[in-house]
């Protein structure tokens, strides 16, 4: 049966985009009652929820598509107003078998979705939360330009003239990078060798400045985590980075209903793949792909510094299982861990306020 069976007079659905919102009214039953399409500012706001209590005056539910980017301006303005909001996500079947589709289509869909769905998720919360996401994704880029501005010295050292080469290919990566920033011509050098020394300096400082620029933004990270859940960071193998993404994954206590649906979020709970007398599980590939890093990056720590962590997959190991089969499982055990601990905590810390 459906979460929404006999709980709401209408359900709206939303289809977003970055300057428009098409709006669909949609009966218990899946019929629709009016559609309408606004521009997604504070004017458009008001409009869409004066016309949600114009054709869906009883019980309502917003269902809407993208609360985490052009929707959540729409999702933050209805949260305050004490609307009920649902996620849309991902469609569990196509919108029209004969493939037709347009905004009032999609967001008809989307109310036929939050109707037929059995689970339905809670927007993610902003405040702190959005401040950790928007530091990790900078700092996640400036990591990625760091490393491609790494693999560009790397290739110019490589073809550079041959007294240059000879200066730098055998040093480590940072000797590099510090020896490349610091690198001079004079007048009798030739012309490839002074573009090159250029090119190089170039790249080694570009790296140099967002090696920084990443350690400032971990910093400030670590301070945003060690408010939100210093707990985490006490669980072995969770650093800095891993906490924030588990943090920003949950969102909140209760907003997911149970240790098995955060599993199911993380892409760790086991797949059942038996065939004949082959009994198996496999690894799911769907889901919160950053945080299934996250909790990757914590298991291969966990492998390397963690005794228990060590044991286990020794004893795994004698039993058959192969490596990959290890981590799935220790995967799974520290998304158990993990949202206990978070849920146990949000729930202690409302009872003491």
């Amino acid at each position: 049966m459906s979460m929404l069976s006999g709980t709401v007079d209408a359900v709206i659905g939303v289809d977003t985009h970055r300057d428009h919102h098409t709006v669909a009214v949609v009966d218990p039953t899946g019929g629709s009652v009016a559609t309408i399409e606004l521009a997604s500012d504070a004017f458009g706001y008001r409009r869409m929820l004066a016309f949600a209590r114009q054709h869906a005056a009883g019980r309502r539910v917003w269902a809407i598509e993208g609360t985490g980017s052009f929707g959540a301006g729409l999702t933050t303005y209805l949260l305050e107003h004490r609307e009920w909001v649902v996620e849309i996500d991902r469609p569990a079947r196509p919108a029209r078998r004969n493939g037709a589709k347009n905004d009032e289509l999609d967001a008809v869909r989307a109310a036929r979705e939050a109707l037929a769905r059995d689970h339905l998720a809670q927007p993610r919360r902003r405040g702190e939360r959005e401040a950790m996401r928007v530091l990790l994704t900078t700092r996640a880029g400036a990591v990625a330009a760091r490393t491609k501005a790494i693999c560009q010295l790397k290739a110019l050292i490589v073809g550079a003239p041959e007294q240059l080469r000879d200066q730098l290919r055998r040093d480590t990566t940072d000797n590099q990078l510090v020896r490349c920033a610091r690198l001079r011509t004079l007048p009798q050098h030739s012309v490839e060798h002074r573009c090159t020394v250029r090119a190089l300096r170039t790249c080694a400082r570009q790296a140099l400045f967002l090696e920084a620029q990443a350690a400032d933004l971990e910093t400030e990270l670590e301070e945003l985590v060690t408010v939100a859940a210093p707990e985490l960071m006490e669980l072995p193998g969770v650093g800095v980075v891993t906490a924030a993404q588990i943090l920003i994954s949950w969102s909140h206590a209760g907003r997911l209903r149970n240790e098995a649906a955060f599993a199911a979020l993380a892409g760790v709970a086991p797949i059942p793949a038996s065939s004949g007398q082959t009994v198996r599980h496999r690894l799911n590939r769907s889901g919160d792909r950053q945080l299934n890093r996250a909790l990757h990056t914590i298991v291969l720590s966990r492998l390397s510094h963690d005794p228990r962590t060590k044991a286990y997959a020794a004893r795994r190991t004698a039993e058959g299982k192969t490596p990959r089969e290890i981590k799935r499982c220790l995967k799974r055990a520290v998304a158990r861990q993990v949202y206990r601990r978070l849920e146990s905590t949000a729930q202690s810390s409302t009872g003491t306020a």
